[in-house]
């Protein structure tokens, strides 16, 4: 048998000698594997752009929407937030509103909310302090809000006009001032209420404009999130009781007259997404892999036809059908490993720039860039057998009488 070293040094020395040829073969690796890492990055850096956007909602959060208004008041509150596990709550009443602002206005959602709201809701603020027990007729609005709305920038310490509509004519006008501007939020995509282009005042000053009672909804924030999905279900049955929901039916989702969703939940949807558009992804990268791992094995066996004399030489000088396959597959995997380590850089650089330009996180494990160099070196074996055996089964006489 032939040693490595000697393989080697006549596989590169064919590699070299045939320049165009060696290149169209390796170019067809280099497309197949930088398709492959591009796309299983892309995979995963979707992944963790969906987990990012979830973990923005909220600190473990768990929030209940009542489906009709005049559902929710202090006894549902107290139910949900004497719950095992729950650490903070805050109810939640919005309704669209009038907001003025030097004598310009626009329809903006404005919601009630309770002292512990930014923290269990995850809202951080740019600027300025959250509501507290001794705050009146304050809002805290968000960073569009502040920014986009109103053809003037509004600040803290500025004072709006919120008009709500109470009854079905009446309206009431108020003057706020602005206590803090939210700070503009990461998550985009997955979002469980918009603080970005809200306006949040004090639960219990809206209710007292409004007249009401009641909230139309509860953020909660369980202690610990591994407990998230359990906490919900112990909320949800005794909030399914204290409506009067035999215990028969609490399997039908569709008999509570509210929803409830958490963390838990979403994360569950959006991996099941990325996985979805992981593997989506992966099928188009391996659609491009095999169509070059077919280019590949047409140039080998091209070549195998241009060096039949060469293969002939080599018989006619002691070399066995074993040595010659042997030459071959380690001329098709040097090809592989070029291509691997160019197809990995190709993919490493273009997987970097779409994350970049579409602000994801740039997500490039180890692992996968060894799961490209491998499934190249693999594709250049797979590819050189064939093209390998035929040369090893051709008949020295044969070789050296081809022209």
């Amino acid at each position: 048998m032939i040693p490595l070293f000697s393989a080697g040094k006549l596989a590169l020395g064919s590699i070299t000698s045939a320049k165009l040829r060696s290149t169209l073969t390796v170019l067809g690796i280099v497309i197949g594997v930088a398709a492959v890492v591009a796309n299983v990055s892309l995979g995963a850096s979707f992944n963790q752009h969906f987990t990012n956007e979830v973990t923005n909602l909220g600190s473990n959060f768990i929030y209940i929407q009542g489906m009709q208004p005049k559902l929710f008041y202090d006894n549902e509150l107290k139910t949900v937030e004497n719950t095992p596990g729950i650490e903070g709550i805050s109810p939640l009443k919005s309704q669209t509103a009038e907001i003025t602002y030097m004598s310009e206005t626009k329809n903006i959602m404005v919601s009630g909310v309770g002292k512990s709201y930014d923290e269990v809701a995850n809202t951080k603020l740019q600027n300025g302090t959250f509501i507290n027990d001794n705050d009146g007729y304050v809002a805290i609005i968000g960073h569009k809000v502040a920014n986009e709305k109103f053809n003037r920038n509004i600040s803290a310490r500025n004072s709006i006009n919120i008009t709500f509509r109470v009854g079905e004519e009446e309206k009431v006008t108020k003057t706020f001032r602005v206590k803090a501007i939210i700070q503009n939020p990461e998550n985009t995509v997955v979002q469980a209420y918009d603080d970005n282009e809200a306006v949040l005042i004090p639960i219990d000053v809206m209710n007292e404009i409004l007249g009401e009672k009641d909230y139309g909804g509860v953020f909660a924030m369980a202690e610990d999130p591994a407990t998230v999905q359990e906490t919900s279900d112990e909320v949800d049955e005794r909030l399914a009781r204290s409506f009067g929901i035999p215990e028969r039916d609490f399997a039908d989702k569709e008999s509570r007259p509210y929803i409830l969703i958490n963390q838990a939940e979403i994360l569950k949807q959006t991996d099941m997404m990325a996985a979805a558009l992981s593997s989506f992804l992966i099928a188009v990268a391996l659609i491009s892999l095999l169509v070059g791992s077919i280019g590949i094995m047409n140039i080998m066996l091209v070549s195998v036809t241009e060096r039949t004399r060469e293969i002939g030489v080599l018989k006619s000088l002691g070399f066995t059908g074993f040595d010659i396959l042997f030459l071959f597959m380690v001329e098709s995997i040097l090809l592989g490993v070029f291509g691997g380590v160019l197809g990995s850089a190709v993919g490493i650089a273009g997987a970097y720039s779409v994350e970049t330009i579409l602000k994801l996180p740039v997500v490039f494990p180890f692992s996968l860039i060894a799961a490209g160099f491998f499934v190249a070196v693999t594709v250049g074996f797979v590819s050189g057998v064939y093209p390998a055996r035929k040369a090893a089964k051709m008949k020295p006489v044969d070789s050296l009488r081809h022209e």
